[in-house]
Order: structure tokens, then C-alpha cells, then sequence
């Protein structure tokens, strides 16, 4: 009896192990990269990916539609790159951009597709930012950079032109998920605050060619304040920003740096911010501390 059950036990082993294998259940770890071609523009053992002119350019690579990938080190020391497909686990966006590289954990199905390497994802935890969070932040607070960019009708604006506001700039994209989910937020700013002389910027990461989805966006979200295109990871690092989307910069009536934001916004802090500017402006010509009211004031005119 102990015989037939020790070979029943090890025929179960067995089917479980066949079955395991015939499923592709797998654990990988490791980083998610744009595309095959940015990966291998460097020896990846010794010049890390992640920095923020990767993460730019990525976002290029994931809107021509390559297919976004997890470089995960194997037994030889190299890496194999598994290409990101949707499993069970439901993505904030409609592409992985928002873990473009970030180092992260994954479990689900693998296989290959057209002889490469897929993982159908079905868990994702995020593991580590992408090194661009983590390079070191210069302080900006009081500095005055100037930003030019192109409007939706082509027409150069620039940032200095709005000296004598405050400016609420926030950096997005169309294809950032967690932009999207702020712009309601920022819109509600907008509108609070437009008669109080505070202008919101959207500095988009998009470029001209990119209007017709732009337009669809700013209708979807009902945006409510001037859209500026074309702008770089560059830009944003001299705004004391990462080149991770979205971020947001307040800059004072002087045109000088108040307070930066990195990722997406917190309403109740970004009021408090305005509402301690609009105070001192208020003190400084009036000598007196004049409340700032919450009365929904004027919304601006359609995005420029």
C-alpha cells in the first residue's frame, strides 16, 4: 500500500510539474526598458539605463509603437528581454510607459512571440524608481529660468510674458496616465483662481504633429487654460523637476521659482501655496493681509 501511495504521490508530482511548465507560470524580476534599440546603446553592466534623457526618449519609442520590454538578467550574466503583455493585471494606462525604468517584480504567463521572449503579466509590483528619480536635485527655489515654447496655433509663447502673475506650470503628455488624472485638479485651479491673476501653463511633452490627439485630449478632460508643446526632459530639469511625468512648478509674480511639485499634484497643498503668495502680494502693495476667497472666480478662455 505504502508503495502504490508513494507512486501515486510522485505521478501527481509529476502532472503538476508537467502542468506548471505547460502553462509558463512564471516570477520575473527586473527593468522595464522602451525598446530593444535604446537598450543596446550601451553595455548594461556598466552605464545603468533609466536616466532622464532614456526616459524621454522612450516615450517617442512607446508613441511609434515598439513594443516596451523587461530586461531581466539570466545565468550567464547577460540579460533576456521578455516583451510586456497584458495578463490579468489591468495597466493605469493604455502602455507601460509609466514604468519605463522602473525596476519591477512580475508574475504571469510566459511564452514567445515571433521567436522573442513574452511575459503575459497578471501581477506587477514596482520594485525601484528609475535612476532620473533618484540623480541629484538642484535648487531652484528663487531662480528665474525662462521657458519658450510653440501654442496650439504655432505662435511662440514664452514664460515671461506672464510676469505679473503666478503661474501654475505643469509638464504632462498625452500618453501619462497620471496626467490625465490630475487635469480635472488643475482645470478646478483654473477657474478658482483665474480672476485672482494665477494662470495654469500645460507644457505637454507632445510635439506639433501630435495635435490631433492633443485636441482630443484637451475636449476629453475639458481643459480650460493655454497648452504649450514640445517640451523636454531638459526643460524640466532646469525647473528642478525629474523628467518623470507630470510635474509642476508655481512661479511668483516676480517670475521667480516659489515651490515645485513632482508628480501628480495635491490640490489642497497647491491652494495653500497660491493662497500664500496672493496674501504677501497683497501685503506687499497694500500693507495689509487680505484674505484669498474660494468663490470659483471667471474660468479662462478655450486652451491656446
Amino acid at each position: 500500500m505504502k508503495r502504490v501511495l508513494s507512486s501515486l504521490m510522485l505521478i501527481l508530482a509529476t502532472f503538476s510539474m508537467a502542468a506548471a511548465q505547460n502553462t509558463g507560470a512564471v516570477k520575473l524580476e527586473g527593468q522595464v526598458v522602451c525598446c530593444e534599440d535604446c537598450w543596446a546603446r550601451a553595455d548594461r553592466k556598466t552605464t545603468p539605463y533609466g536616466t532622464r534623457a532614456d526616459l524621454e526618449k522612450s516615450a517617442e519609442c512607446v508613441a511609434n509603437g515598439d513594443p516596451t520590454l523587461l530586461a531581466v538578467m539570466n545565468n550567464e550574466g547577460g540579460f533576456t528581454l521578455y516583451q510586456l503583455e497584458p495578463g490579468k493585471y489591468k495597466r493605469p494606462g493604455k502602455s507601460w510607459l509609466e514604468y519605463i525604468g522602473k525596476r519591477i517584480e512580475v508574475t504571469g504567463t510566459a511564452g514567445k512571440k515571433k521567436a522573442r521572449p513574452i511575459i503575459k503579466v497578471d501581477t506587477l509590483t514596482v520594485l525601484a524608481e528609475p535612476i532620473a528619480a533618484t540623480e541629484p536635485e538642484v535648487n531652484v527655489i528663487g531662480t528665474e529660468p525662462e521657458l519658450a515654447l510653440n501654442d496650439l496655433s504655432g505662435v511662440e509663447q514664452r514664460l515671461s510674458g506672464y510676469r505679473g502673475r503666478i503661474v501654475v506650470l505643469n509638464f504632462w503628455a498625452t500618453y501619462c496616465a497620471p496626467c490625465r488624472r490630475e487635469m480635472p485638479d488643475l482645470a478646478a485651479i483654473q477657474n478658482q483662481y483665474a480672476a485672482l491673476g494665477v494662470q495654469v501653463i500645460g507644457a505637454t511633452a507632445d510635439k506639433a504633429e501630435d495635435k490631433p490627439k492633443l485636441m482630443q485630449f484637451i475636449k476629453e478632460t475639458k481643459l480650460n487654460f493655454p497648452v504649450w508643446l514640445g517640451a523636454s526632459a531638459e526643460d524640466m530639469q532646469r525647473f528642478g523637476l525629474s523628467s518623470a511625468l507630470p510635474g509642476t512648478v508655481i512661479i511668483g509674480r516676480d517670475g521667480r521659482i516659489a515651490a515645485t511639485y513632482k508628480g501628480i499634484i495635491n490640490l489642497t497643498n497647491l491652494r495653500k501655496q497660491l493662497d500664500t503668495l496672493l496674501a504677501a502680494a497683497e501685503k506687499s502693495s497694500t500693507g495689509q493681509i487680505a484674505a484669498v476667497k474660494e468663490k470659483p472666480g471667471k474660468a479662462s478662455s478655450v486652451p491656446s
